[in-house]
């Protein structure tokens, strides 16, 4: 008798339930299905309470218990008929609400919703709640009954409809369902008299798994072409003999075997020190995951004299044509010997990507580049109606006194020459001020507008101290110019000034000024050279060596004795870089506030308004600490924050700061983050501090591991 109490009671409590919700509908709270297995549905739920009491009325009547019997069927014939009329009610009051919303629908719209061939699903996008669906959704979604109370993103759970309350039909990624993988198109629209509560949105699934199998088939198999250089191949292979020479090639083929087995590319020698790989785009996930291990397996070979042999990696994807991938595999190359080699780039349609580049730069032994770039910039100085010269925005004493370098070959030639200057203060305003009162260049310093006046057809814009098209004093006359000179040190990044008609770029050199120098020896006697002019070069090659100190070559010196002969007074030189007390003062609190960061970082971190130079100079002057090898400095400048970074040992600051949007060199760097405070830069910056050094133990690791 309990046990058909129970099932009475679970009948009546499931109808309660049922009106309830039909009740919660009437005013768009609780969502019900219109769906003509509504009946199937809920006859499991109540079929089990009526079989239960069916079973124990018949038993009551077999042990002769008969007017029980009776009353037990009884309550079995009113409760059925109670479950009747309650699910006739609720099916009419379901069909009910489901035409107000699609009220608005003319009817051939309407009849196409229900009759559609394609898998139709329709829930309210407030709530994610399915109101209707077709069986075609069914079977996609490996329902065998209708759908009750049910949430669409538990039947997909990474069905994303928020595209739909954009304003959008299509939704903007493929969703899977298990095997299978559909487009999804739809529409909102809503009940009339009605907003949030009354919106409803039908989907369209289209099954369009074959063809997306299809296109990531294509994508996976298109080739992918790489370029292997030797970076510096004329190095290693000095005064060996040939069996060495012979040896050490063998052992870069048999790691670039190793490397590129997995792939079943098309690997061949092109040059004596350069390589072409071709091979399926699949496997270039694979390369980055990786950090293309084949850098540090090259890295592993050593010449007899201890120098290890380096390559850089240009790798073109994404091209309409071989030829084109081919060019981006060039154009990357290119770009991973002026950031300095030891390093891959990859290269498609839009961007660049880099990896590696942790190696500082080696100096070249040949001057043959700067001989020719010399005679190149000659001709391009002698065709031109007038030079322009610019600098980078807020220059230092590095961009102008390349800047006037090039002022002196232009004056050499007999040719109008002029500097764009950027309004406003910079860390080189001594520098202009004393180059500004030297007779020759009294009239020689423009604004941008004045420059651009100034400017025709067969202009020369020089641009030195930086490659970068976003960072130069004006864009404006960057842009009017049609013929530009690009003289720069630091490490190219992916955005770039592209077509200059001159690009000397090297990134082993210590500053602008030295390469600025090397082209003048070759152009122009020391005596040709005003001593102003050779003093302003000089500061330049003394701010970015830091008095000779960082960054120096043999080609350094050899810079700075030629300006030596031409006049250049290093006492005078010195004054320059002079401060007042109060610079002084800050940038010993600088100093002070520095916390020490992994043994041998110190991070200076600062709220108080600090010029340039007063923050460079403390990154400089925390290098002098025992100890330490890395500097940050960090200071707010209005509504961004700068860093400036340092480094003496193997630690790449350049590429630390590029994670940040910075860039410069390996061992000066510099950044500036928008809309952060100092606290906000400082956690990022320790972030990605973290990540340099768990990928260069990672490298060690490895290469300790082939060891």
């Amino acid at each position: 008798m309990s046990l058909f109490l129970w099932a009475a009671f679970g009948i009546i409590k499931n109808l309660r339930m049922s009106d309830n919700l039909r009740r919660g509908s009437a005013v768009g709270r609780e969502v019900i299905p219109v769906n003509k297995k509504l009946f199937q549905l809920l006859a499991p739920r109540f079929g089990l309470y009526f079989l239960v009491m069916i079973a124990f009325a018949v038993g009551t009547l077999l042990l002769n218990h008969v007017k029980a019997g009776v009353a037990e069927l009884i309550v079995v014939a009113v409760l059925f008929a109670l479950y009747c009329v309650t699910m006739a009610r609720r099916r009419k009051e379901a069909a009910s609400y489901l035409e107000q919303l699609v009220g608005s629908m003319d009817g051939a719209t309407r009849d196409s919703t229900l009759n559609c061939p394609l898998p139709v699903a329709m829930f309210r996008p407030d709530t994610d709640e399915v109101v209707w669906t077709n069986d075609r959704f069914l079977s996609l979604t490996g329902e065998q009954e209708g759908l009750f109370d049910t949430k669409l993103a538990d039947l997909v759970p990474n069905f994303d409809s928020r595209w739909l309350l954009e304003g959008k039909n299509e939704c903007p990624q493929e969703v899977s369902v298990g095997a299978r993988r559909y487009q999804v198109f739809g529409s909102v629209t809503r009940a009339a008299g009605q907003e949030e509560e009354g919106a409803l949105a039908t989907t369209y699934w289209v099954d369009v798994t074959e063809l997306a199998n299809t296109r990531d088939i294509y994508k996976a198999t298109r080739p992918a072409v790489a370029l292997l250089l030797l970076d510096n191949y004329e190095d290693t292979i000095k005064g060996q003999e040939d069996s060495v020479r012979s040896a050490m090639l063998s052992a870069v083929t048999q790691k670039f075997s190793q490397w590129a087995a997995p792939a079943s590319g098309i690997f061949c020698r092109l040059e004596r020190d350069r390589y072409l790989y071709i091979f399926e785009e699949q496997y270039l996930n694979e390369y980055k995951a990786e950090k293309f291990s084949v850098l540090d397996s090259i890295r592993a070979i050593q010449s007899p004299s201890g120098i290890p042999v380096t390559l850089s990696i240009g790798i073109g994807v994404d091209g309409d044509s071989l030829a084109e991938m081919f060019r981006f595999a060039s154009l990357s190359a290119e770009m991973a010997m002026t950031r300095g080699g030891d390093q891959a780039v990859v290269k498609n349609r839009f961007n660049f990507e880099f990896y590696g580049g942790r190696a500082k730069e080696t100096e070249k032994r040949t001057k043959v580049k700067s001989r020719v770039m010399a005679s190149a910039l000659g001709e391009l100085v002698a065709d031109a109606s007038c030079v322009l010269v610019m600098g980078h925005k807020a220059a230092d004493m590095d961009a102008v006194g390349a800047a006037v370098g090039v002022c002196a070959i232009a004056r050499k030639k007999n040719i109008p020459h002029y500097i764009v200057r950027e309004s406003g203060s910079t860390p080189a305003d001594e520098l202009y001020r004393r180059v500004g009162q030297m007779e020759e260049y009294q009239k020689l310093f423009l604004d941008s507008q004045e420059a651009l006046l100034r400017a025709d057809s067969r202009s020369l814009l020089v641009v030195v101290d930086t490659n970068r098209p976003e960072q130069v004093a004006s864009q404006e006359v960057l842009t009017s110019c049609n013929k530009v000179a690009v003289i720069d040190h630091h490490r190219r990044a992916a955005t770039y000034i592209e077509g200059a008609a001159l690009n000397f770029h090297e990134p082993y050199a210590s500053s602008a000024s030295e390469l600025v120098t090397e082209l003048i020896s070759y152009l122009m006697d020391p005596r040709d050279l005003l001593k102003g002019e050779a003093e302003a070069l000089m500061a330049g090659l003394m701010l970015d060596t830091k008095n000779f100190t960082m960054r120096t070559g043999g080609r350094t010196f050899e810079a700075a004795a030629f300006l030596r002969r031409a006049g250049g007074d290093t006492g005078e030189v010195k004054k320059l870089f002079q401060t007042d007390l109060a610079d002084t003062v800050a940038k010993y609190a600088i100093i002070q506030n520095a916390k020490p960061y992994r043994k041998d970082i110190a991070i200076a971190a600062t709220h108080r308004a600090v010029g340039r130079v007063t923050a460079a100079q403390a990154a400089d002057e925390l290098l002098n600490i025992a100890g330490i090898q890395t500097s940050f400095v960090l200071y707010q400048d209005e509504n961004r924050v700068i860093i400036s970074a340092r480094s003496m040992n193997n630690t790449n600051v350049q590429v630390i700061l590029e994670a940040l949007g910075g860039g410069g060199n390996a061992s000066a760097a510099g950044a500036q983050i928008p809309d952060k405070t100092v606290e906000e830069v400082q956690e990022m910056l320790l972030a990605v501090l973290d990540q340099y050094f768990e990928e260069e133990n990672g490298e060690e690791n490895s290469q300790g591991g082939e060891g």
